[in-house]
Order: C-alpha cells, then sequence, then structure tokens
C-alpha cells in the first residue's frame, strides 16, 4: 500500500462514522479505532519483520501519524485545487459523477478495452464504468447522451460519493 493510498484510506475512515476499522492486506495490518487523529497514534500498526519472517505489528508515534496527517491535507488541497481549477474554467457539459465510494475501474477486465474513451458518443443507460465497493462491482451508466469530453479519474484510483467520473458534452 502506498502513502497515497494510505492517506485516502485514513481521510475515509475519519469521516466516516465508524468506531473501529480494521484494514489487512499481505503482511499489512491497519487497525483505527478513534474518529480522532489525536487518538489514532495508538491505534495505527505497521509490520515490522522478524528473523523467523513473521510480522508483528508496531504503533506509530505521534510525530509519525503527525506526518500522515499533513501529507493528507497537502493532497486533499490538491484534490480540491485541481476541481476547484476545473470548475474556474468554466467548462460546460454534463458531468457524471460517483454514486458511491469505492475504486474506478474504465474496463470491465484489465485485458479488456474500456468502456468508453474521450470523444466517443454514449447514449442514455450505457455502462461507461465499475465502482468496486466491498467487493461489488457496480456498473455506472451514463445519465445522458452526447460526447466523452473528459475522463476525470484514473483506472483504480479510489472515488469518493459525488466526485466527478466524466464530463458529457
Amino acid at each position: 500500500m502506498e502513502i497515497k493510498e494510505l492517506c485516502q484510506l485514513i481521510q475515509t475512515v475519519s469521516k466516516s462514522n465508524l468506531s473501529k476499522f480494521f484494514y489487512e492486506e499481505n503482511d499489512i495490518k491497519i487497525s483505527m479505532s478513534s474518529k480522532n487523529f489525536e487518538n489514532l497514534a495508538e491505534s495505527f500498526t505497521v509490520p515490522v519483520g522478524q528473523p523467523s519472517g513473521e510480522a508483528n505489528p508496531v504503533p506509530l508515534t505521534t510525530t509519525e501519524v503527525s506526518t500522515a496527517r499533513e501529507s493528507l491535507e497537502d493532497l486533499s488541497s490538491l484534490n480540491t485545487d485541481v476541481q476547484q481549477e476545473g470548475r474556474e474554467k468554466g467548462k460546460s457539459g454534463h458531468q457524471i459523477t460517483s454514486p458511491l465510494v469505492g475504486v474506478f475501474y474504465s474496463a470491465p477486465s484489465e485485458e479488456a478495452e474500456p468502456f468508453v474513451k474521450i470523444g466517443d458518443q454514449v447514449k442514455e443507460g450505457q455502462v461507461v464504468a465499475i465502482i468496486e465497493a466491498m467487493k461489488l462491482m457496480n456498473e455506472i451508466e451514463c445519465d445522458c447522451s452526447g460526447t466523452v469530453a473528459e475522463i476525470l479519474v484514473q483506472n483504480g484510483q479510489a472515488v469518493e460519493y459525488g466526485q466527478p467520473l466524466f464530463r458529457i458534452i
């Protein structure tokens, strides 16, 4: 898991109403048991390899959590700046937004062609992407007819509820 993904995970969980969260992938284990960043120092863990090859979770320090928080704030402000810049340019058209939090996929599989590309004509009801949430694949349908002017997210990117995905003109 890269730091950007970790920061997105921290942001998503901290904004939710969850009182506890646990994530495990390969030898990485993350557990959060508080909504406040100040209390997360005790609950974040990262694996440290032992000679036997087993991972031993070690709590992060308050400084490490603060550094992660600063990185998260930098990423959040960057994302907001990019979205604001797009709005300020007064781009016309209709935006297709994410109906849920998840991971955006532009194609049905890694080997397949994307559902749509910039310049493609789309019809109302046509599948334009998939968002994976909790191991469920949710088809995203176009809610208008037109031409794909922009694809605003990258394949495999985590998206939030209401985040613009496409601009259709």
